[in-house]
């Protein structure tokens, strides 16, 4: 199948879970950006287990970077400092690549990761998860195209998780009212903050998707505004 970056980010965007957010991711990442390595990796929250997808390598390879290659990814330093995406070649020369610890120890030696990649996930300002990728022996290093369309599906992919994020703590139990996903996804927008135009803009649907989701809303709650709406979900939650 042919991936195009706008299709994979509408995927993301109507993503109704995490896992179903990384399945898009992974089908879709390796052709994109030609790497025969890939993964992703989604920090614990809110008593959720940590999410790790690997696609060409082998189990062994978490086991090797947690022990011996992350205290040496100056690459993974960067993006953790900078919240950006990076590759190999903004850190170092050819030459200093093919001699640093992380290549020679594993990463190039063993794991024949020639050109590695790796972009941020973000949420409240800190890094909650990170995306990765490798081109093999033969394959040309990764480019500032590259960093680009990263950057772009890094920040939808925080974006969809934070969304995620908050419907879960915006949760109603079911024998009391029960809201559909996307009527959670517009509760959970309108909670932070974002106007009509603003949400329909975020999940790409109309203005008066909005309004007439919101209506139903106000239905189901009982309720006759948007801060009455929030307030009624957060103390569903509290009292569950």
């Amino acid at each position: 199948m042919f991936h195009t970056l706008p299709t994979l980010i509408q995927k993301v965007t109507n993503a109704s879970s995490v896992n179903q957010l990384c399945g898009y991711y992974m089908d879709a990442a390796g052709e994109l950006f030609g790497s025969q390595h890939w993964g992703i990796y989604i920090h614990s929250w809110a008593g959720q287990k940590s999410s790790i997808y690997l696609k060409g390598l082998p189990d062994s390879f978490i086991d090797y970077y947690s022990t011996l290659g992350a205290a040496l990814d100056k690459v993974m330093e960067y993006v953790v400092c900078h919240h950006a995406p990076a590759h190999e070649q903004i850190i170092f020369t050819e030459a200093t690549w093919k001699q640093s610890e992380l290549y020679q120890i594993g990463c190039g030696k063993i794991y024949d990761h020639e050109h590695i990649m790796t972009g941020p996930i973000v949420g409240d300002g800190k890094l909650v998860g990170t995306v990765q990728f490798a081109r093999t022996s033969g394959n040309p290093a990764y480019n500032t195209q590259d960093l680009l369309q990263l950057s772009a599906i890094c920040a939808h992919i925080s974006a969809k998780l934070a969304l995620l994020r908050s419907q879960h703590e915006l949760f109603l139990p079911k024998h009391e009212i029960s809201l559909t996903a996307r009527e959670l996804q517009i509760a959970a927008l309108v909670a932070k903050g974002l106007t009509n135009a603003e949400i329909a803009a975020e999940l790409w649907i109309s203005q008066n998707t909005v309004k007439q989701t919101l209506k139903r809303i106000f239905r189901k709650l009982d309720v006759s505004a948007r801060a009455e709406m929030v307030a009624r979900l957060q103390l569903s939650r509290v009292c569950n």
